[in-house]
């Protein structure tokens, strides 16, 4: 363990590799186990989960972006695939529909990783199953769950469990579980959006008791999505999938909640401070320029609202707050604001479009982990149709069969026939 009472010494290189590490985070725990780390030039890991269930939206850029970070900052980045839990989650999907996803989650990742100019060497996949099984993993499994009550284990997933009156027993392991992932996973830091944070208190608690290391905990804060709440993949008007057409992002960003100089629960704004504004920074960095800038746009300048002279001329913005402060000041129309986010949302998803593509096993991959749902109707009427071939071909066979015994009859009593002898 880390002794607190003597400081950690960086050098000027560690110490912005920990500031590339903790930047725009809205919590940190356990920041000195990372600096430890840092000061003894050791290899940093982290894990971060996602459970292969619904398509990935657009919603995913927010913790891919603080990802991207870490891979800057030459962390190790594992991305947990949890299968298992995908499937407890959605008993309506037959395990093997969920590795399919799995196999769909692992290229689209990595295609959204690389069209951020991040580099992947040191960014590993790992399915859930491929340990989760194993006896180690169960019998720690039950060792923590011999030493967790059930209060403790509700309060932990209180904001990630869904909350009902008979729950069922797997929402109170999954807080347990996702500790020992840290273990399992030989990870020195998870990192999760801030409404995980009772499930990182309950991993700092219970690990040592098990016999193993802390770990440090990193959290992003919570963006609301287009329709002001939380961007769901049920709701398909309130994200975006990564492979909708730039049609569909258009009409999807015009159904989007943006009330003139509001800007809480603001979905498009929230992006834009998560998602944009950091992609911009450091493409301009790395390139020169910000992809998401207009004609007369200074090479400083990372976002563009775009705009006919009549309406005052196109703005530019160097920073986030600006744009914000505009906006509420309502030098900003929101359909100006939509517009704008359209495009710059287009521009993030054209190079991920491209590669699917121009990917044929992408593809095929796609078509089996999201097979288009079936209409009960038009299903009926395959039925019926089906239904009626097979009586026609029955009596067509019945009929065939008359005639042919028919035939067989007469040719038999023709035989039978004696001709006289002339």
């Amino acid at each position: 363990m880390t002794d607190k009472s003597i400081p950690i010494e960086l050098n000027e290189e560690q110490n912005a590799r920990f500031d590339l590490i903790t930047r725009s985070l809205q919590e940190v725990l356990g920041g000195d186990i990372i600096k430890q780390k840092l000061s003894k030039a050791e290899q940093l890991k982290c894990y971060w989960g996602s459970a292969p269930t619904g398509r990935p939206h657009v919603g995913y850029f927010v913790p891919l972006v603080k990802i991207a970070d870490f891979l800057r900052a030459g962390v190790e980045v594992k991305i947990l695939l949890a299968d298992i839990h995908a499937f407890l989650d959605n008993m309506k999907a037959p395990f093997e529909l969920v590795q399919d996803r799995v196999k769909y989650y692992t290229k689209l990742l990595r295609a959204i990783f690389v069209s951020l100019d991040v580099p992947v060497d040191k960014l590993i996949f790992v399915v859930g199953s491929s340990y989760q099984l194993t006896p180690q993993y169960s019998m720690d499994n039950y060792r923590l769950a011999a030493m967790t009550t059930e209060h403790d284990a509700k309060k932990a997933g209180a904001e990630v469990v869904k909350q009902v009156s008979s729950p069922l027993l797997s929402g109170m392991l999954y807080p347990g579980l996702q500790a020992l992932d840290e273990e399992h996973l030989g990870c020195d830091f998870q990192f999760g959006g801030v409404d995980q944070r009772k499930i990182f208190v309950m991993a700092e608690s219970v690990l040592p008791k098990l016999g193993y290391a802390k770990r440090a905990h990193l959290m992003n804060a919570m963006v609301p999505g287009l329709a002001g709440g939380k961007m769901s993949s049920s709701d398909p008007n309130s994200k975006i999938d990564f492979l909708d057409s730039a049609a569909d992002v258009k009409k999807k960003i015009k159904l989007a909640f943006c009330e003139e100089g509001n800007i809480e629960e603001n979905g498009l704004l929230a992006f834009l401070k998560a998602v944009v504004f950091p992609i911009a920074a450091y493409k301009q960095q790395a390139k020169g320029k910000s992809p998401f800038v207009g004609e007369g746009a200074d090479e400083k300048d990372l976002y563009s609202v775009t705009r006919p002279e009549r309406f005052g001329g196109s703005l530019h913005y160097t920073e986030y707050t600006k744009l914000e402060e505009d906006f509420a000041n309502k030098a900003v129309h929101p359909g100006d604001l939509k517009k704008a986010v359209e495009e710059a949302i287009n521009t993030l998803l054209d190079p991920i479009r491209n590669t699917f593509e121009s990917d044929a096993e992408f593809k095929a991959i796609e078509k089996a982990a999201y097979p288009p749902p079936i209409d009960p109707a038009a299903a009926a009427k395959e039925a019926k149709k089906a239904k009626n071939e097979a009586k026609k071909n029955k009596a067509k066979a019945s009929a065939a069969n008359f005639q042919q015994q028919s035939i067989d009859s007469v040719a038999e009593q023709v035989e039978k026939v004696e001709i006289p002898k002339q």
